[in-house]
């Protein structure tokens, strides 16, 4: 049986302790994206499993929407990423 050798690392350790591999991640087909699926892809970017590009590549997601879900997870968590809770979270930043 032939394994395919893939760049950067097979499993990562996690802030809180537990740890992540490849099977974790999202299909790359993803159609529907939950917010549980979008902090899967950026928990792998931030912790090395993945890199930027590879993620941006698999997933066919833009830099501008991969900033975005960074950006919401670290200032409010994961249910920033909901789309129900758009505009709790996306008031401007003046309001």
């Amino acid at each position: 049986m032939y394994i395919k050798r893939l760049s950067g690392p097979r499993t990562v350790r996690l802030p809180d302790g537990t740890s992540m591999t490849r099977a974790d991640l999202p299909s790359a087909n993803t159609r529907r994206w939950v917010a549980s699926r979008k902090a899967a892809v950026v928990k792998a970017v931030v912790s090395g499993l993945l890199s930027r590009d590879e993620a941006l590549e698999i997933y066919a997601i833009s830099d501008e929407e991969f900033d975005e879900w960074r950006h919401a997870i670290a200032r409010h968590g994961i249910q920033a990423l909901k789309v129900t809770g758009l505009q709790k979270y996306r008031q401007p930043e003046g309001e």
